[in-house]
């Protein structure tokens, strides 16, 4: 086979994309709680934030494992001029991001939303607040931006109630969940939330990261940050497996599922070995009746962030041609540090149709907006 590749050199924007493009994992901040946040909680949830904060399912009562050299792990130059927060300012997102990258659509994935608190009732209000204030500082002042659904996803009855008061809002176009949970999302205390999600005609994204009260590994905490950034891959293919294994694809035949932020390249090896053991020992999960490869092809997309770059660069070429072009959904991360430039994202020269697709047309298939 033989592949162009493009050059890096000569790659890097120098305006605006030509491209237009879908960036499936943008994170938004509020400027502060008092002014964005409170005004969608009432009087007792505020009062109890202020005296006892958000309380996690970790062993670290003052924050992350591994704290950011920056607030969020945000990029430098992602501060607004007049203040706030980086992802807290939407003029400056146009300036910096929306504009000068082509964002045709871009959706919000909001960090901090109050999913997986241990007060499961101020979990349920928080994720509210967060729902409300997406609509009325983003999604309303800008066309080009959708909402995630937040659900207090530890609590499968009050996911529901959230998903069923919003189903049918041309505000959100997923439900959203995190990656480490109380137990892995494969697991029955789960399926009302996918059920709901379903009869809302909504797909379920799971971005990585989270509080289930375990370690990112299964033999303790790791020493350094660079462990807990790969330690995204190792825990979205432990959940991927349960929810196959488990039988949820079976089960709810109209699911679709986006992984959000754990890359991509570790799915085609993952799929083999699901298959390989699925024919030897599928008499333990009679319930799972076809190879999870199939499944996995049927109900699973990923979002491209952050972005494999092998080298020499046609294995990338390689790796997106086993998991199929059409699952694969742009995203930058913006305002991370580890942002992916649409200009540099993918220096591979492909048709037209198909650079099209893998920046733009494949979200807009999946979110129903064409």
């Amino acid at each position: 086979m033989n592949i162009q590749v493009a050059d890096r050199s000569t790659s890097a924007s120098k305006g605006k994309v030509k491209q237009a493009i879908a960036d499936c994992d943008i994170h938004p901040s509020p400027k502060s709680l008092e002014i964005e946040i409170y005004p969608y909680l009432s009087k007792r949830w505020r009062s109890y934030l202020e005296s006892y904060g958000f309380i996690y399912r970790q062993g670290f009562p003052n924050g992350p494992a591994f704290p950011k050299g920056q607030p969020d792990a945000a990029r430098r130059d992602a501060y607004p001029p007049n203040g706030g927060r980086p992802g807290s300012d939407l003029e400056f997102m146009r300036e910096q991001h929306l504009d000068p990258n082509n964002v045709q659509l871009g959706i919000l994935n909001p960090l901090k939303s109050g999913q997986g608190l241990q007060n499961s009732d101020f979990a349920e209000a928080y994720c509210r607040a967060v729902n409300e204030w997406q609509i009325a500082e983003w999604t309303s002042k800008e066309s080009r931006l959708k909402a995630s659904l937040m659900v207090p996803f530890e609590d499968a009855k009050a996911s529901v109630a959230e998903i069923d008061h919003w189903a049918g809002n041309p505000h959100f176009v997923q439900v959203l969940l995190l990656s480490r949970t109380i137990e892995p999302l494969g697991q029955r205390r789960y399926w009302p939330i996918y059920e709901a999600a379903c009869r809302a005609n909504l797909p379920v994204a799971v971005h990585a990261f989270g509080y289930g009260g375990t370690p990112v590994t299964g033999g303790g905490w790791p020493s350094f940050y660079i462990e807990e950034m790969v330690g995204h891959a190792e825990n979205t293919q432990s959940l991927l497996t349960s929810m196959v294994i488990e039988g949820v694809f079976e089960r709810f035949p109209t699911l679709k599922v986006i992984l959000v932020e754990a890359g991509f390249a570790w799915l085609p090896a993952l799929k083999w070995r699901l298959d390989k053991l699925w024919h030897r020992m599928r008499d333990e999960i009679p319930h799972v009746t076809r190879p999870p490869s199939e499944l996995i092809q049927e109900h699973v997309w990923l979002t491209t962030q952050p972005m494999e770059e092998p080298e020499p660069r046609e294995h990338l070429l390689d790796t997106i041609e086993w998991i199929g072009w059409d699952k694969l959904l742009f995203a930058t991360d913006y305002p991370h540090w580890d942002f992916d430039d649409p200009a540099r994202a993918l220096p591979l020269k492909l048709s037209k149709e198909r650079r099209e697709n893998f920046f733009l047309g494949n979200a807009l298939d999946l979110y129903g907006l064409r």
